[in-house]
């Protein structure tokens, strides 16, 4: 009995020591428009639960290529449904996983104060050089961008104008240099930007931006993945998820 004593010792330590005895670490693709409510999660997941969540950000189209050739992310936070539903019919991803944690908001962004109007008449005036918009085939909120002029009637008046990013990063990085005097981007991206002007496009001019969490056939057994994608649906994450401009469920 005497013998046993420092292993039952150790044992209790270890169980007070809670989730960072067991501590474990995902890997998560995140659609580039998540970037910064993705980082608030990933630190109160830490926090919460000891796990480390290892962030990874791009356009959700550039994700699903590189997934598909065994790239070993074990979640995927992308910014539309397609791409998750994808995901699940190839079996990529575990079945029933798949649920919507955001739907984005666009908006047209300047630095510029007062070029851009509260109705976003400046694009029928096209007095500007340039406007940004995320590559449509790859990042859905350059695909809602495409939706909203062809809806406005002016895509093919304004395509000559249109600078393409390779994701609504790179489209938000246009307008922030200069490269273009406005462009279409989150609205997480500007929520804090002081300054500028900006038109947050009513949702009725472009398919709803729900963005879709999946878990990864690779990490179907990590504790840490399911984890985080628990942590996801509570209303501690749905709050910084509100906070930067999505709507949730």
């Amino acid at each position: 009995m005497i013998a046993r004593r420092p292993m039952l010792i150790a044992a209790l330590a270890l169980s007070f020591m809670g989730g960072s005895a067991l501590a474990a670490e995902t890997k998560v693709a995140v659609a580039a428009n998540f970037t910064e409510p993705a980082k608030a999660i990933a630190a109160r997941f830490k926090a919460r639960t000891g796990h480390d969540a290892t962030l990874s950000f791009g356009s959700s189209g550039q994700f699903y290529t590189q997934i598909a050739n065994g790239a070993p992310y074990e979640v995927f936070l992308s910014a539309d449904v397609e791409r998750p539903l994808k995901a699940e019919g190839e079996g990529l991803a575990v079945a029933g996983s798949r649920f919507t944690y955001a739907t984005g908001r666009l908006v047209l962004f300047s630095k510029t104060p007062g070029l851009v109007d509260g109705k976003g008449a400046v694009l029928a005036k096209g007095k500007f050089d340039k406007l940004s918009i995320a590559d449509p085939k790859a990042a859905p909120y350059g695909q809602a961008a495409v939706e909203t002029l062809t809806r406005l009637k002016l895509y093919d008046a304004l395509k000559p104008k249109i600078v393409q990013g390779s994701s609504i990063t790179q489209a938000f990085q246009y307008v922030q240099t200069g490269a273009a005097e406005l462009g279409f981007v989150a609205l997480s991206q500007v929520i804090d930007e002081k300054g500028g002007s900006r038109w947050v496009v009513p949702a009725a001019d472009h398919t709803p931006i729900d963005q879709q969490a999946v878990l990864l056939k690779t990490g179907a057994d990590s504790v840490a993945a399911k984890a985080f994608l628990a942590f996801l649906k509570t209303g501690e994450a749905k709050a910084i998820i509100k906070r930067y401009g999505y709507e949730v469920r």
